[in-house]
């Protein structure tokens, strides 16, 4: 079911570049407050500095940040580059989005995909933390309802579902392959981590939990982002995923490292996962990965 054939480009990119801008001001909502676990809906939107409540006027995206002259119309303190930033890449997202896929069913599931994305990146930049409530709630809605939406598109439901299914087992099996041997190798070789296990602590047994799913080096949290994400893309399109990441990763290192002239300075590797699959769904013939 395709729409696009009754909208010109142009007016199509208009309208999702405004819906983009408005949930990028969700998102940076959600950014803010879903690791310190506040509510998403109460109090509404305030500056985090002085607390007082932000005006409709001055909750215009991207608009309110320029006439605000990026201050706090109370306080007069800044307000982070940040916030028309999410803005402005979540708009343009959704516009190239848009203009690939059309007026589609699955246009819509990418829009909340790369929102998604979005959200996990800036997160695990700020904490090094991927919450559960995105990649295990997100992968789960994504088995049950991407087939569906797949369907609509002229796919029988039980190859669809197969796809979601085993994007998400390949996705995160591969990466918890490669943390989980990474953490017996080395533990095997006597090296030992800062914040694995912790002080004062033995190394988990096979008869724990955490022997499985915690470990150095590649964290549990991408292993379940992973999945998510092959949830939606698929088998290739996680394979792709994948690769895309690890180039992004080394380009996001040797930034990282000029930033902060440590080249050991640890850095969470979600946002080099969410480019790798943005890039995936936006450009997917530069990912070199055919069956």
């Amino acid at each position: 079911m395709n729409w696009s054939a009754h909208l010109s480009p142009a007016l199509l990119g208009a309208w999702v570049l405004v819906l983009g801008l408005i949930v990028g001001s969700f998102l940076n909502v959600v950014i803010h407050r879903l690791p310190r676990d506040e509510s998403l809906m109460r109090p509404g939107s305030h500056c985090p500095r002085c607390g007082r409540p932000v005006a409709p006027r001055d909750n215009v995206p991207v608009l309110s940040y320029l006439w605000l002259r990026g201050r706090c119309r109370h306080c007069r303190e800044p307000i982070s580059l940040r916030y028309p930033a999410i803005e402005i890449l979540t708009g343009l997202l959704f516009v190239g989005i848009a203009l690939r896929h059309g007026a589609t069913a699955i246009t819509l599931v990418l829009f909340a995909f790369a929102a998604a994305l979005v959200v996990v990146a800036a997160i695990d930049f700020d904490t090094r933390i991927i919450p559960d409530e995105i990649s295990i709630g997100g992968g789960l809605l994504a088995v049950a309802l991407v087939p569906i939406v797949h369907t609509l598109e002229g796919a029988s439901l039980s190859s669809a579902w197969m796809r979601s299914t085993l994007g998400a087992l390949l996705g995160g099996g591969l990466f918890w392959s490669v943390g989980f041997l990474h953490a017996r190798v080395t533990a095997a070789m006597g090296r030992r981590f800062d914040h694995w296990p912790g002080e004062g602590q033995e190394r988990p047994r096979p008869g724990s939990l955490d022997y499985w799913v915690w470990f150095p080096g590649v964290g549990f949290g991408d292993v379940k982002l992973l999945a998510m994400i092959g949830a939606v893309l698929g088998p290739l399109g996680v394979l792709q995923t994948i690769l895309a990441a690890c180039a992004a990763g080394l380009l996001l290192g040797v930034g990282w490292g000029l930033v902060t002239r440590r080249w050991n300075a640890p850095f969470g590797f979600a946002p080099a996962i969410a480019a790798g699959a943005l890039l995936v769904i936006l450009m997917p013939d530069l990912v070199p990965i055919r069956w």
